[in-house]
């Protein structure tokens, strides 16, 4: 009899821990899904989605980067097929209308038309040569090497600056023309092409000419132009130029 009252009773107690531990696990569920509501599961494919955004928007491509030397090749280019467009004046035209207008000479020399034009004073001369020669030349020496700008000119739409080089040092001095810094009285920095300046100036005190081509359009409202060249690699020599003129 006790044998079947302690088997009743164990009996008893298992189906009641199951039964207690189903519905804890039942309001454990009920409690959790409760507090998972509206929350979702995050995208696991972040690739697709990444490669996705880069197809959906096309047209973003990187910013190309001119060299410095096509720059400089383009300028030179645009500056020369200018100048060769510029047609020369036809002067032989001019001076047929100018001979057509005017009256004929007399050969009388009583006849006050045909007496000579009274030739300028020495004042008006100097004037005349100072304002042709606009301040030039303009020199720079530094270590025994001269600089040296000698006139100025407008030419195929551009400033002509004619430069010479002077090497009366004991060593050959080497420039990079790249480095030649030119602004206007503002600070502006200009673009500049050089040819015929030589790469390696030897010291045997011999001048080598060359020009420094700045386009007109850079210059429209410059009035004077400063000019710096160094040499290379050292950046030891400081040729500086200031209060140069620019022609009109």
């Amino acid at each position: 009899m006790k044998l079947n009252s302690t088997v009743a009773l164990t009996l008893i107690l298992l189906a009641m821990m199951l039964g207690a531990g189903f519905v804890s696990s039942m309001w454990g569920f009920t409690l959790g899904h409760e507090a998972l509501k509206g929350v979702t599961q995050p995208d696991v494919r972040p690739v697709k989605d990444i490669a996705d955004t880069q197809k959906a928007s096309p047209g973003k491509e990187g910013l190309a980067i001119l060299r410095e030397d096509d720059i400089l090749t383009k300028v030179n280019e645009y500056i020369s097929n200018t100048s060769k467009g510029a047609k020369p004046e036809n002067k032989s035209k001019e001076s047929k209308t100018e001979n057509k207008d005017e009256p004929a000479k007399s050969t009388d020399p009583s006849d006050p038309n045909n007496q000579p034009s009274p030739e300028p004073s020495a004042t008006e001369a100097s004037f005349t040569d100072a304002n042709a020669n606009l301040k030039l030349p303009i020199k720079s020496e530094d270590r025994g090497v001269l600089l040296e700008i000698r006139s100025a000119t407008q030419q195929g739409g551009s400033l002509l600056l004619n430069v010479t080089l002077k090497n009366q040092g004991a060593n050959a001095v080497r420039f990079l023309y790249s480095f030649l810094n030119v602004t206007d009285e503002q600070g502006r920095a200009l673009s500049a092409i050089t040819e015929g300046l030589p790469g390696e100036l030897p010291p045997d005190g011999q001048e080598y000419s060359g020009t420094v081509s700045i386009p007109s359009a850079l210059i429209e409202n410059a009035q004077k132009l400063s000019l710096t060249l160094t040499d290379y690699p050292d950046q030891r020599l400081q040729l500086k130029m200031s209060e140069i003129p620019v022609v009109r």
